[in-house]
C-alpha cells in the first residue's frame, strides 16, 4: 500500500522514507493538506497530515469521497481536525500522543533567554561590526519567579530547567504534577500566576476552555517587565491584545514559536510576497519580540519519535489494532 504524506519538510523526508521502508511505500509532498490540495489524495486509503493541515468539514468530505479511510496526523495537537465530521464519515484518525518533551521545553527556554539577553539584536549589530552594549542589558533569572501554565510532560521538563536556574516556581493546571511539587512548585490560580511571575511560559493544549487564556485582562495583570513565552499553540494568546500592550511599551520580551493565524504562513517561504496579516506584520516589528515558525518540536530526536509513532499508527490500522493514539475509531462509512 502507498501512503500519501502531506506537508513533509525537506529534513523530514529521508527519515519518513527510511522508517516506512519494508512496510509501506510512502509518497511525500511538501504542500500542506487543505481545501485546494485535498483532491490529490484521491485513491489513497491512508494519508498523513502535518500540524498545519486544515481538516475541516469540506476537506474531510473530499478525502472520504476520494477513498481515504485513515488519517495519521504527525503531531500531538489535533485542534485542526473536525473529529465529529471524521467520525460521521467513518474515518479513522490517529495522532502522536507523545514525543520528546525536552525538544519543546528547551526551545521555550531558548526563546526566553533570547529576549531576556537581547540575542537577536546583539547578533544583528555585530554583523554590522557594531559592538556597543547600549540596549542589551538583561536580568539574572536566579531568584525570580517563573509561572508555568500547564505542567504535563513538557511543562515538567520546562520546570526542571527553571529549577536549575534557581527560580521560584508557580504552576497552574487542572491536575497537579507530583514531580513539579517535589521540585518546589506552588500551584496557584492563573490570575495570581499572571500577577506574580517574572517569566510566564505556556504549555497547555488549545481547547475551547484555553482559547485566549492569555487575553486582554491577563496581559494587563502581568508585570510591565515580564517575559512571555508561547511554544504551545498560537490561539492561547489574544494576539491583537498583546500587540496593544506592546505598543504601550510593556514587557521585557515576548518569545512566540506559534501564532493563532499561522496556517498558510508558517513552514512556507513568504519572503517575496506581501503578507496581508497586519497583526503579524506589526508584531514582528517590536524590538523586544522574537517570532519563530513553529520549530520548537523540530529536533532529530522528536521528529524521529513522531515518524516512528506515525508508522505504528498506520500498522495498527492495517493490522486491525487500536492504540491510545486513535482519536476516532473506524466505523461503518455513512
Amino acid at each position: 500500500m502507498e501512503i500519501l504524506a502531506f506537508g513533509v519538510q525537506s529534513d523530514e523526508r529521508p527519515l519518513i522514507e527510511k522508517a516506512f521502508e519494508g512496510h509501506h511505500d510512502v509518497r511525500c509532498l511538501d504542500v500542506f493538506l487543505n481545501e485546494d490540495t485535498a483532491p490529490i489524495a484521491a485513491g489513497y486509503e491512508i494519508i498523513s497530515s502535518s500540524v498545519n493541515a486544515t481538516l475541516d468539514n469540506h476537506v474531510l468530505q473530499t478525502l472520504a469521497a476520494g477513498g481515504t479511510q485513515m488519517i495519521a496526523q504527525r503531531s500531538t495537537g489535533f485542534n485542526n481536525i473536525d473529529l465529529q465530521v471524521a467520525e460521521r464519515l467513518g474515518l479513522t484518525v490517529a495522532r502522536v500522543s507523545y514525543y520528546s518533551p525536552y525538544s519543546v521545553a528547551e526551545f521555550a527556554w531558548t526563546l526566553a533567554m533570547a529576549v531576556n539577553r537581547r540575542i537577536v539584536r546583539a547578533s544583528n549589530r555585530t554583523r554590522d561590526f557594531d559592538f556597543r552594549l547600549d540596549g542589551l542589558m538583561g536580568r539574572d533569572l536566579r531568584g525570580r519567579t517563573v509561572g508555568v501554565l500547564g505542567t504535563g510532560k513538557i511543562g515538567e521538563a520546562f520546570t526542571r530547567i527553571a529549577h536549575g536556574f534557581g527560580m521560584e516556581l508557580l504552576g497552574w493546571d487542572a491536575v497537579r504534577n507530583p514531580a513539579c511539587v517535589e521540585l518546589g512548585m506552588t500551584y496557584v490560580e492563573k490570575e495570581q500566576l499572571f500577577a506574580e511571575a517574572d517569566l510566564i511560559s505556556l504549555h497547555v493544549p488549545l481547547l475551547p476552555s484555553t482559547q485566549h487564556i492569555v487575553g486582554a485582562a491577563a496581559l494587563r495583570t502581568m508585570k510591565d517587565d515580564a517575559i512571555l513565552v508561547n511554544s504551545s499553540r498560537g490561539g492561547l494568546i489574544d494576539t491583537e491584545a498583546l500587540v496593544a500592550e506592546l505598543r504601550a511599551g510593556r514587557f521585557t520580551g515576548v518569545g512566540l514559536d506559534v501564532y493563532e493565524a499561522e496556517a498558510g504562513l508558517f513552514f512556507l517561504d513568504k519572503s517575496l510576497e506581501v503578507v496581508e496579516d497586519d497583526t503579524l506584520a506589526r508584531l514582528v516589528t517590536f524590538p523586544n519580540v522574537v517570532v519563530t515558525s513553529h520549530q520548537a518540536y523540530y529536533t532529530a530526536d522528536a521528529v524521529g519519535q513522531i515518524i516512528d509513532t506515525t508508522l505504528r499508527n498506520v500498522l495498527d490500522y492495517t493490522e486491525g489494532r487500536r492504540s491510545e493514539n486513535v482519536l476516532v475509531p473506524a466505523a461503518a462509512r455513512i
